[in-house]
């Protein structure tokens, strides 16, 4: 998944020492944490160099993590290898320019209600909520159901 415009809102904040911050939000690193523990694997790939994202892929037990990325096709190409897993076994989330040539790719793209009207165009799925606020929650939510993968978890999880 893209990250800026989907796990976030696609604001960035900037503290008075010119630190960068996102706002992440919480249910949708619970719908990662929900594919993790039905055995779905999950890959960050954005054109950002961020440790910020590095952050937030350890925090939800993510491994494969693709920063800068300015071949998202190439990048996602290596990523379905590494998984051993087909293109259309995948599913790739994005929002704006610099993911229409992997949504025209992949086999299922999605993208948040507030994704750029190209993207929308190309996506096979248009998620309900906006980015950073429930749209990757949504598809993790979609992909459980369409596997009828029921995730309870346990008091000690």
């Amino acid at each position: 998944m893209d990250v800026d415009g989907t796990l976030t809102d696609g604001s960035l904040y900037y503290g008075k020492n010119g630190e960068e911050l996102k706002r992440f939000y919480v249910r949708d690193g619970m719908g990662i944490v929900l594919l993790h523990k039905a055995g779905i694997k999950t890959a960050f790939l954005t054109s950002e160099d961020s440790g910020i994202v590095i952050a937030r892929a350890q925090k939800l037990g993510i491994s494969e993590v693709v920063l800068g990325s300015r071949n998202k096709v190439k990048d996602y190409k290596s990523l379905l290898e590494k998984f051993n897993i087909d293109n259309d076994e995948a599913v790739f989330i994005g929002d704006d320019l610099n993911d229409s040539h992997l949504m025209e790719f992949a086999s299922c793209s999605v993208c948040p209600s507030d994704a750029i009207p190209q993207i929308k165009d190309l996506a096979g799925f248009v998620c309900e909520n906006r980015g950073g606020h429930g749209a990757v929650r949504e598809i993790c939510e979609m992909i459980l159901h369409s596997k009828k993968i029921e995730i309870k978890l346990e008091e000690n999880w």
